[in-house]
């Protein structure tokens, strides 16, 4: 399993933003990363029951959606993801751990379990990407990554509320520090503002971010290093409950010796917490540009150079074209020829 993972990681990277980005074309989509517990009253986790079906007979589906639904759309997406290791559907695999890995670190996140998700009610608008994004952003290398070895979930839908329980516990802390803070500074020194699409923007200024930081980030920090560990949790947990497949007969080529002495060597490079200076999150890793064979550039880079008229060029052959990567690319209409090249498909032996 550990394997088929390390394999895949760059790509479940890559899917792991899929979920947010599914909100601008889904209206179903944005209730499943928070559930607004404090619109249950004074003891929503009392009063609240765990399971869909008695949740929804109590309060109704659409009063569930409204408020939203993480918990059981974690627990959904791990029943989808045992049945995709039961079919050996190794694309069905890779996305959903994608899907289960965004929703269970929403859990994590206290803003995700009130209406006040945003600081909005409270004259905190903003609160909720400084503490998501731009604490750990900006200190990440000051965290411990070296999260805990993921287990056998025995109640999967008991983990997964123990951890937005604990989430809506720091809630009180995430606006009363903010509160604090905010005494040091004038509205001048807390807020920075850009214009773009004619909008003006207010964002917390970096002085007010490293303030806020040094009073909130050990609970980032502790939020961040406990969600891998859940994450892994739920895949071991949905590939024991599918019989525990071998992965590795999904590889159309098997883990090398060089992708197994790599994986130890980041291994040792997570325990002794060097992932970040050692550059090996892949979240923070630069992709490397790739020219684009449809990119259209000016004039003078695709004009031909002149061939004296007395000596004959000698013809060469052209290069195959290589497989271009898969991204995507905005094009405006132009005056420029288009140009059908074929290209390669080639297979790298990577599902």
């Amino acid at each position: 399993m550990q394997g088929f993972y390390f394999r895949h990681l760059p790509d479940i990277v890559k899917l792991i933003t899929d979920a947010d980005e599914r909100r601008e074309s889904d209206p179903a989509e944005a209730p499943k990363h928070y559930i607004d517990m404090d619109h249950y009253g004074d003891n929503p986790f009392g009063e609240m029951p765990k399971a869909w079906d008695k949740a929804s007979a109590k309060y109704s589906a659409d009063t569930l959606r409204k408020y939203g639904t993480v918990p059981w759309t974690v627990l959904e997406v791990k029943e989808q993801l045992t049945e995709a290791f039961k079919q050996r559907d190794t694309t069905a695999i890779i996305r959903l751990s994608a899907d289960l890995g965004h929703y269970v670190s929403d859990a994590f996140v206290p803003l995700h379990t009130t209406e006040n998700y945003d600081g909005q009610l409270t004259n905190q608008a903003g609160l909720h990407s400084l503490w998501e994004s731009k604490l750990p952003e900006r200190h990440i290398a000051e965290y411990r990554l070296d999260s805990d070895p993921g287990s056998y979930l025995k109640d999967p839908q008991g983990a997964i509320w123990k951890v937005v329980q604990e989430s809506y516990g720091f809630l009180g802390a995430t606006f009363d520090i903010e509160e604090k803070i905010t005494r040091n500074f004038t509205p001048e020194t807390k807020y920075v503002f850009s214009h773009k699409f004619g909008k003006t923007r207010r964002s917390y200024s970096d002085a007010f971010a490293d303030a806020y930081h040094k009073e909130v980030g050990g609970q980032v920090a502790y939020r961040l290093k406990g969600a891998p560990t859940m994450v892994a949790s739920m895949w071991f947990t949905a590939w024991k409950d599918a019989g525990s497949p071998d992965l590795n007969t999904l590889l159309t080529k098997k883990i090398t010796k060089e992708e197994k002495a790599e994986l130890a060597a980041q291994l040792k490079t997570w325990n002794k917490n060097e992932l970040v200076p050692e550059q090996k999150l892949i979240a923070l890793q630069k992709e490397k540009a790739v020219e684009r064979p449809d990119e259209i550039k000016s004039a003078e880079e695709v004009a031909p150079a002149p061939v004296e008229a007395a000596t004959p060029a000698t013809p060469v052959p052209a290069a195959a074209p290589t497989a271009p990567e898969k991204v995507k690319v905005k094009t405006k209409g132009g005056t420029a020829p288009k140009q059908k090249i074929k290209a390669k498909k080639v297979d790298d032996g990577w599902n």
